[in-house]
């Protein structure tokens, strides 16, 4: 596996190996060794899949205080554009984003620490989305960091007429509204 930290200290990208012949391919997407050697002991506690169509926005997501997530996501079917934004109080990058295209194609995996807002958009007619997480899932504490705040301008290629999003997300706070961690 390759693994390289993005300009939000603690993103990397992981790229696994993966072994093609004419009947399909192998790869190893999770090595617990490989990992930690680059990242550090992290804490699976769950793992969580979603399939979604074209134009599905999920995000901005976080979970707040004790309920923060750390998560390892990656695309078995489809394309997406993930988007992590830094909502770490004390990191020179706070309130800057890393957008990644994930893929079944390019078998990319993105790993965030605990602290992001985290949302992707769903480039291809459907997408099979799976993530590690290594705290659970806790309603109280969950929080939507806007998806269109002018002051992340994220770029999630799609016009916005294309974009579905709940109405959970569309009630997003803006990134002065937001505490941060």
């Amino acid at each position: 596996m390759r693994f390289t930290e993005q300009k939000i200290k603690g993103v990397w990208i992981i790229e696994p190996r993966r072994f093609g012949d004419a009947r399909g391919y192998f790869m190893e997407s999770f090595k617990r060794e490989e990992f930690e050697s680059h990242i550090g002991v992290v804490d699976f506690v769950q793992d969580n899949e979603s399939m979604s169509t074209r134009g599905v926005l999920r995000g901005l997501h976080f979970q707040k205080g004790e309920w923060s997530q750390a998560k390892l996501v990656r695309v078995s079917q489809g394309m997406v554009l993930d988007v992590v934004v830094d909502l770490r109080g004390d990191s020179p990058t706070y309130g800057q984003h890393v957008a990644v295209e994930l893929s079944q194609e390019n078998c990319r995996q993105l790993y965030m620490p605990r602290g992001m807002a985290h949302g992707f958009v769903v480039l291809s007619e459907t997408a099979q989305f799976q993530y590690k997480v290594d705290n659970v899932y806790a309603p109280q504490a969950e929080a939507t960091l806007r998806f269109d705040d002018p002051t992340l301008a994220i770029d999630w290629r799609l016009p916005k007429d294309e974009l579905l999003l709940s109405e959970k997300d569309l009630k997003g706070l803006s990134l002065s509204e937001i505490t941060p961690f």
